[in-house]
């Protein structure tokens, strides 16, 4: 029988996202992954599987939080554009902190229908979310009225991922709160 938990999963997963962000998947060994979460491999094993287990709860654990950042920086501000500016804002600021979605999407593209379940779900909720404060924005004459609430959407979304990926290829903040304000020029 195995021994009961004795470590925090929030704190051992956040550790994991640690390693999974900086080296992905198939660059994470087993041995970065135990002594980053300070528990022994067995418990490791025991507690989610096996590595790809574990991937699946940090990139659920990771995708979780970041949606609720998100959706919390949307409700940001007097008006809907506000809410749309600090999202954007918030992506360019935190982007040198590597996104575990983004990279698995890099990595793994929609080959794991696993994955691919999550990044549909999470998105889903994130372009709902968009799609309302986009719209609310027309209606508040901060956007034209022809603007399509979809395509918007959709570039909003792509210049996250371009943000992070930027991010990632070395622009620092200055460039990358320019590329938030240049998509906020953009969708006006």
């Amino acid at each position: 029988m195995p021994r009961p938990q004795e470590f925090d999963r929030d704190q051992v997963l956040d550790a994991a996202i640690g390693v999974f962000r900086q080296h992905g998947f198939e660059g994470s060994s087993a041995s970065m992954l135990v002594e980053a979460m300070g528990i022994g491999r067995q418990s490791l094993y025991n507690s989610f599987g096996d590595k790809w287990q574990l991937y699946r709860a940090a990139i659920e654990h990771y995708a979780a939080g970041e949606i609720a950042a998100h959706l919390a920086a949307l409700k940001t501000g007097p008006r809907a554009i506000d809410g749309i500016a600090c999202f954007l804002d918030r992506v360019a600021a935190s982007a040198q902190d590597m996104c575990l979605g983004v990279s698995s999407i890099c990595e793994f593209g929609t080959t794991r229908p696993d994955l691919s379940a999550i990044h549909d779900r999470c998105g889903k909720i994130l372009n709902a979310a968009l799609i309302e404060r986009v719209r609310q924005a027309r209606e508040e004459g901060d956007l034209l009225p022809d603007t399509d609430a979809d395509d918007t959407v959709a570039f909003l979304v792509s210049t996250l991922a371009g943000l992070r990926v930027s991010a990632r290829a070395g622009a620092d903040r200055k460039t990358r709160a320019a590329i938030a304000r240049a998509a906020m020029r953009g969708i006006r």
